[in-house]
């Protein structure tokens, strides 16, 4: 609240505050009153706190298009947007639901899902769940936790030592325990968090967990009392932000970076476009930078005027979304790479990216579209910062997943969001065994954010959620890992809502997770099912998009499940509801945790 009021009295300090609604329109409504873009509608911004969008203007995403505008003038449009008077109610508040004395305690040695994928292989399945296939229809919601003062929940939750980790767009990390959800320890990042945790040991701290933050710094914290350790920035570029979850191996942690400059770009005022993205590999003991590797070698410089006269840069883009996937037989990482920015051409681009991990060499990079140049919301070719030739946004969001197929033979599995899934081979530089298309492909995906593997299968859930020609959305796929042919399919279920509404869809882009006989996929609609392994047939479903009651008495609201996948540990499966980032997803703020029979 301090930071609030600061700016709210140097905006009010020399008479009326400026007009808040003039200023979403010349500044704002662009991007948010049209349903082509990729950012929030207007409408979504009214179950907001006007701390919370100050926040995001000030040092959040929406930085770089709030470039000249006074502390007043944001303050107006805060206030405008949200509706709401400055203190009408708290933004955060971490004390309600605490755990009592005793009540809850880490045990180390215990990890139940760790990380982005469980495992550095990144397969998104969990062999021991502690549940059966035949428990599945009899899941029941155990808890609902709030995230106060937030209208997304999107960091996947973390299962180890008897708590689940999780961050939250509210810049505070969790850690709470796993049976009942209360909670044993908070810690402010001062950025959200929207990364999974990396649990694990670092030499001389005990067991830390590690996440990123939508600043790119990178944080350890004490896993059993949340205390600081170490913080660690790793990119310096204004826009840089860390979106895919760090990776722990041998000491090492493996840290993806990616940017929200392509949402930036579209400001006349800006200078397009000098990011690329990059692993860093940090010593996890103490924070130091040991190697870091961009995934365009090339430095970006000035490369020609555009229209109106203005210097454009390049190469620019190749953003690391997900999490590293490691090679433990081969000493590798693979990262699945973004788009390019600009006009100067990428060999990183749309790629699968191999590199040392002693060194950070790119030993390989299998690119599966050159030139996908895309900034958001180029409508016209060459005009501003846009590209002349402009790209369909086709990046690599998924982490890669490495398989064996037996006989010492392995295969990485690509997801994408042009609605492909490749099959490479790691020991030929990423030659392409096998490619299936499951969808038709769009800038939200296609294939947005995983599939996972068991050891014969690769399930994938198809978004399309705006994909052209216009059909239906939505679908999973079931494909042999060994030659991608399609074993089953099961289309989206038919939305029970009004059409063309927020959550009105049954495109599925959030990552799924499998088990032994069931893999679990989420929906825009709000909806988690579980799918039989066998046979792609519906087993259960819990429709999230309604009001909960909470463990820590925040008024609790589901809504769209995107991003982040369910997490399955101990008999009990996690998810978040309420990813409303784009103009059809419904906001909402609950953490969701289920177990057989409620119990």
């Amino acid at each position: 609240m301090k930071f609030a009021a600061i700016l709210l009295a140097a905006g009010t300090a020399w008479g009326a505050p400026p007009d808040g609604a003039a200023l979403y329109r010349t500044r704002c409504a662009a991007c948010h009153d049209h349903t082509e873009t990729r950012a929030p509608g207007r409408d979504s911004f009214g179950k907001m706190m006007p701390e919370f969008i100050l926040k995001t203007m000030v040092d959040g995403a929406m930085a770089p298009q709030s470039i000249g505008l006074t502390p007043d003038e944001r303050t107006s449009i805060a206030r405008f947007l949200s509706g709401k008077e400055f203190g009408a109610a708290a933004v955060d508040s971490t004390n309600a639901g605490r755990c009592a004395a005793g009540e809850s305690t880490f045990h180390a040695a215990e990890i139940g899902w760790n990380g982005w994928g469980a495992d550095v292989e990144n397969t998104r399945y969990q062999p021991h769940p502690g549940l059966t296939a035949a428990d599945v229809p009899r899941l029941k919601l155990k808890w609902a936790f709030g995230f106060p003062g937030a209208t997304k929940a999107f960091a996947q939750p973390v299962i180890a030592g008897g708590r689940l980790f999780t961050g939250s767009v509210g810049r505070i990390v969790y850690a709470l325990d796993a049976r009942t959800g209360c909670i044993d320890w908070t810690y402010d990042a001062g950025a959200g968090v929207r990364t999974a945790v990396a649990i694990g040991p670092a030499a001389g701290t005990g067991t830390v967990a590690f996440f990123g933050d939508l600043k790119a710094n990178v944080h350890a914290v004490n896993a059993a009392t949340g205390r600081l350790l170490w913080k660690t920035r790793v990119e310096s570029h204004p826009v840089a932000r860390i979106t895919g979850s760090p990776v722990l191996y041998e000491g090492r942690l493996y840290v993806p970076v990616s940017s929200i400059e392509e949402a930036a770009a579209k400001s006349a005022r800006y200078k397009c476009c000098t990011f690329r993205g990059s692993v860093v590999a940090l010593d996890a003991a103490t924070g130091r930078v040991i190697w870091k590797t961009y995934t365009i070698p090339e430095t970006p410089a000035p490369v020609q005027k555009n229209k109106a006269g203005g210097e454009l840069w390049g190469p620019a883009g190749a953003a690391v979304w997900s999490a590293p996937t490691i090679d433990v037989k081969r000493k590798r990482l693979y990262v699945g790479a973004g788009n390019s920015y600009t006009d100067v051409p990428v060999k990183t681009n749309d790629a699968i990216v191999a590199m040392d991990l002693a060194t950070g060499r790119i030993e390989w990079a299998r690119q599966v579209m050159p030139n996908d140049n895309f900034l958001v919301d180029c409508t016209k070719p060459g005009e501003g910062n846009c590209p002349e030739h402009p790209g369909p946004d086709y990046d690599f969001g998924a982490s890669p997943i490495l398989r064996s197929l037996g006989d010492g033979k392995d295969v990485i599995v690509a997801a994408q969001k042009s609605g492909m899934v490749y099959g490479l081979d790691p020991d030929k530089n990423g030659e392409i065994l096998w490619r299936t298309r499951l969808g038709r492909g769009s800038a939200l995906g296609g294939i947005q954010w995983g599939a996972a593997a068991d050891l014969a299968t690769v399930y994938a859930a198809v978004s399309d959620v705006v994909a052209l020609p216009a059909g239906p959305a939505g679908g999973l796929h079931a494909l042999s890992l060994a030659t991608g042919a399609e074993l089953w399919k099961t289309p989206a279920p038919v939305p029970n809502c009004v059409p063309l509404t927020k959550g009105c869809s049954g495109a599925q882009s959030a990552a799924v997770t499998a088990m032994p006989g069931v893999v679990f996929s989420g929906s825009i609609d709000g909806h988690l099912r579980g799918y039989s392994t066998k046979t792609g047939g519906i087993v259960w479903d819990f429709d999230t998009l309604r009001k909960f009651d909470t463990v820590n008495g925040v008024a609790g609201q589901g809504g769209s499940i995107d991003a982040a996948g369910p997490a399955i540990a101990n008999g009990m499966v996690y998810t978040n509801s309420g990813y409303g980032a784009f103009f059809f997803g419904a906001p909402g703020n609950v953490l969701l945790a289920f177990s057989v029979d409620g119990k």
